[in-house]
């Protein structure tokens, strides 16, 4: 019996340290975080200017040297793959870039795709100022009856409008529509807006510059 159980004691002993074996593993792959190259494509994909690479390595504690290679090992990779951006190092930094043969896409997109369709307030506003520019904003708000302050920094914001001097008198901002106005409308010029005047009112040069 002694001897069958100093048998079986290393067995036992053994699938004890095979249990421990196994245990050890999935307790250290329980504490890992993300590799270096994720964590560095995750802070790179918020920031709006290059990072440099000490910056980096102080951010995620690691050798400067070793961020510095894996920033250029993911580059490396995004050309080899043909991804649509670039990870660039310029300016003593690194950030995502798109690829330059991309670059019609993105433009079309942000241009055309990404804009929603004119209000009506957006385009009736559109249509003060472009008969009666350079125009003011408390005009325009005259003609329509109601504030137009949003509605112009729209216009403005998607390059319809722009901003045209000031009125000598009353020293208001005064608004036009603009090269790229002409050009989403396939006009050469402003002469070859449809006839649309007669239809606002004859008195809008008297009156008040006021927008409340």
């Amino acid at each position: 019996m002694r001897a069958s159980e100093d048998l079986d004691a290393p067995e036992a002993g053994e699938g004890a340290a095979q249990e421990g074996s196994e245990e050890d593993p999935g307790q250290e792959g329980g504490g890992e975080g993300p590799t270096l190259e994720a964590a560095l494509e995750a802070i790179l994909l918020v920031v709006d200017e290059p990072v440099a690479e000490v910056t980096l390595a102080q951010v995620l504690e690691r050798p400067t040297h070793e961020v510095a290679a894996a920033l250029r090992g993911l580059a490396a990779e995004y050309t080899a793959a043909g991804r649509g951006f670039d990870l660039r190092e310029v300016a003593g930094g690194w950030r995502f870039y798109t690829r330059a043969d991309c670059a019609p896409l993105v433009e079309r997109f942000v241009r055309d795709g990404q804009q929603t369709r004119l209000t009506q307030a957006a385009l009736e506003t559109l249509a003060v100022v472009a008969y009666r520019q350079p125009v003011s904003r408390a005009r325009v708000a005259a003609v329509r009856g109601v504030n137009s302050d949003g509605v112009m920094r729209t216009l403005v914001a998607r390059g319809l409008v722009e901003e045209a001097g000031t009125d000598p008198e009353s020293q208001a901002v005064l608004y036009r529509t603009s090269s790229y106005f002409l050009e989403r409308l396939g006009l050469r010029d402003l002469s070859e807006l449809p006839e649309l005047a007669p239809f606002l009112p004859d008195d809008v040069e008297n009156l008040e510059e006021t927008t409340k």
